[in-house]
C-alpha cells in the first residue's frame, strides 16, 4: 500500500538532497535517501533522513522497483558531478532512466527530476568536442525519456547553482531557459530554493507534466509553480 507521506531521494546525500530532507519532513514526509557510500548514513539520520544503501550506477530496474515501491515520490537529484564522461552517461542518464523504469514497475507514479535550464538548447549549442557535452547530452536525453513516459512527472531546470540561502522566490524562464525572450544576465540560483521548489512540486502535487526553468528571483514559489 502506498504511504502517502513518504518520498524517496535517489543521490540522497548530495548538496540539494541534504538541504531537501528537512523540508519534506516539516512537510510531514517521511524521507528515504537513497546513497552508495555508508559512511554518509549518520549525515542522513542527523538531517532527518532514513539512508537507504544502493549503488545506482549498477542498480537494475528491479531494484530501483524495491526501493521506491508503496512510496507517494520518486526525486532524482543524483548526478556524476561532471569531469567523468562515461560516469555521468552512467548516473545522470542511464541510472536516471531505469529508476523512472523502476518507479513505473512499483506503481509510483509522481517522479520529479532535477535537470537543469537550458539543458534542450545546448544539446544543439554546445559542440560535442566540449568537455562539458556529455553532462548536456546525459541531461538532455533523460528529460526527453521522462517526457515519454506515463509518470506524473515534474522536471525542474535551476540555473548555477550557489550556496545562497533560500529566498523562497524565483524568476520563471521559457522552455529555452530565457526570460522575456533573452537570456538574463542573472541566472544563479540557490540549491535551497531548488530544494523549496522540489517540497512545494511534491506536496502540493505542482507542475504536473511540465519542466519548471527557474533562477532566483522575485515571484514566491507558490505563485509560480502550481
Amino acid at each position: 500500500m502506498a504511504n502517502n507521506k513518504r518520498v524517496v531521494i535517489l543521490g540522497g546525500h548530495g548538496k540539494v538532497a541534504l538541504l531537501a530532507t528537512p523540508k519534506f519532513k516539516e512537510a510531514g514526509f517521511d524521507v528515504d535517501n537513497v546513497i552508495r557510500d555508508p559512511d554518509q548514513k549518520s549525515e542522513i539520520e542527523r538531517v532527518g533522513g532514513t539512508p537507504v544503501i544502493l549503488d545506482m550506477e549498477t542498480a537494475t530496474i528491479d531494484e530501483f522497483a524495491e526501493a521506491v515501491r508503496g512510496a507517494a515520490a520518486v526525486v532524482f537529484s543524483a548526478g556524476a558531478g561532471g569531469g567523468n564522461p562515461a560516469r555521468t552517461n552512467a548516473v545522470d542518464y542511464e541510472a536516471a532512466v531505469r529508476s523512472m523504469e523502476g518507479a513505473q514497475k512499483a506503481g509510483v507514479k509522481r517522479y520529479v527530476l532535477v535537470s537543469y535550464a537550458t539543458a534542450e538548447e545546448d544539446l544543439t549549442r554546445v559542440d560535442p568536442e566540449d568537455s562539458f557535452y556529455p553532462y548536456v547530452k546525459a541531461k538532455a536525453t533523460a528529460d526527453k525519456h521522462l517526457r515519454n513516459t506515463d509518470l506524473d512527472y515534474t522536471i525542474l531546470g535551476p540555473g548555477m547553482l550557489t550556496l545562497e540561502p533560500a529566498s523562497g522566490k524565483v524568476a520563471v524562464a521559457d522552455e529555452r531557459g530565457q526570460i522575456d525572450g533573452a537570456q538574463p544576465d542573472d541566472t544563479d540560483t540557490s540549491r535551497e530554493n531548488v530544494a523549496e521548489v522540489m517540497v512545494h512540486a511534491v506536496a502540493k502535487g505542482a507542475g504536473i507534466g511540465q519542466k519548471f526553468n527557474f533562477y532566483d528571483g522575485q515571484t514566491p514559489i507558490a505563485e509560480a509553480l502550481h
